[in-house]
């Protein structure tokens, strides 16, 4: 269970106290203070757009959970930095100096955004870090497990290889960008289920996350190591993944090894339907922008209690220590739970997923 059962709790606990109408009462949140009603503006940063997760869903669930929470009233200033770390930088700065109330803050470059988190926390503008860790006097961070996130994926590698029969089995590992706290997470994560059980006979970390440049460092790996002889790839995401099937095709390879994803990209879930990608990992992005929205609201509203109830965790950042969290909880998601995951939840309809190009994938596994 680890940190998991721990956001499980926030959220419920969040649930109960606003039932109970103690919610405005205030906690023991160090710097929480009743001094802004809903008429705010809660500033809000995305790192970039090759991921359809931050503009598809982030964004208008956050945006219109803090509208539920202002009745609407509050304001969202949003801004994507489209993978650049300076561009989001000035952003950051241009939010500074609008004055928002609060600022939630999905860095590019964790390690270079602290400076400008400092100047938000002189400016007395509280930052919420948001599914990658930033360094700096943040107030809070709300993520997945991201240890556990690679784990899952590792893991499913190995089931799939057959356990202990993956000794002598060749694998790629297409890491996610060395700029990202997440990503070094992920690869910790996996290398705990992998490292030993298999061969990694090349491992890459992909600049900006790009599938421009998995594609090409999957060209490497297979004029490396020999179209026939890869066993397995992980891939730290399904953007990554889809450049890692086309470079496969591309060589030749006409049945191709299983390949990991994250985030459940549509594009992801019909290549697990027909075959080309093994899992994903799914992520409730509607519960972490919903609990983001809400930890932002409470914090600047002053509402200590529902602000401690939804960050009952503690983390370390390679700045700052114990600071307050909530990791959500993940799902591996294969052909067998599709229905019972990102269809059930409403992230996607069958409709959306079975196009005619995978009608008949669909009929095979029961997605009508």
């Amino acid at each position: 269970m680890r940190r998991i059962a721990i956001s499980v709790a926030a959220t419920s606990m969040s649930v109960m106290l606003a039932g109970c109408g103690v919610i405005n009462a205030t906690g023991s949140s160090d710097d929480a203070s009743p001094t802004k009603g809903n008429d705010i503006t809660v500033g809000l940063l995305l790192p970039e757009k090759a991921n359809t997760r931050y503009e598809q869903f982030d964004y208008p669930i956050f945006k219109k959970k803090v509208e539920s929470l202002t009745n609407d009233k509050g304001k969202v200033a949003y801004a994507n930095a489209e993978a650049d770390a300076d561009k989001q930088s000035s952003q950051m700065q241009q939010m500074i100096d609008d004055r928002v109330d609060v600022i939630v803050l999905d860095a590019v470059d964790s390690k270079a955004i602290a400076e400008d988190v400092k100047k938000a926390k002189d400016a007395g503008i509280p930052v919420i870090a948001y599914d990658r860790l930033a360094e700096g006097p943040i107030d809070a961070y709300i993520s997945f497990d991201n240890e556990l996130v690679g784990e899952v994926q590792g893991r499913s590698l190995l089931e799939k290889l057959g356990g202990d029969g993956a000794a002598t089995s060749k694998i790629v590992m297409m890491n996610g960008s060395p700029t990202d706290p997440n990503a070094k997470q992920f690869k910790a994560g996996a290398l705990s289920e992998l490292k030993g059980k298999v061969t990694i006979a090349k491992s890459y970390d992909t600049e900006d996350w790009s599938p421009e440049n998995a594609e090409a460092n999957m060209v490497e790996a297979i004029n490396a190591i020999g179209k026939d002889d890869i066993a397995a790839v992980y891939s730290a995401n399904d953007t990554m993944a889809g450049a890692i099937v086309k470079a496969l095709k591309n060589a030749g390879v006409t049945e191709l090894p299983p390949i990991t994803g994250q985030d459940a990209e549509l594009a992801g879930v019909q290549r697990i339907i027909a075959g080309e990608q093994f899992m994903s990992v799914y992520k409730s992005y509607p519960l972490e922008a919903d609990n983001a929205a809400e930890m932002a609201v409470a914090r600047v509203q002053g509402k200590g209690i529902q602000f401690d109830a939804l960050t009952r965790e503690r983390v370390d950042s390679p700045t700052d220590k114990d600071i307050p969290a909530q990791l959500v909880p993940v799902v591996a998601l294969t052909k067998d739970n599709i229905k019972n995951t990102v269809i059930s939840d409403g992230f996607y309809k069958v409709a959306d997923i079975c196009t005619a190009q995978y009608k008949e994938a669909c009929d095979a596994v029961g997605l009508k």
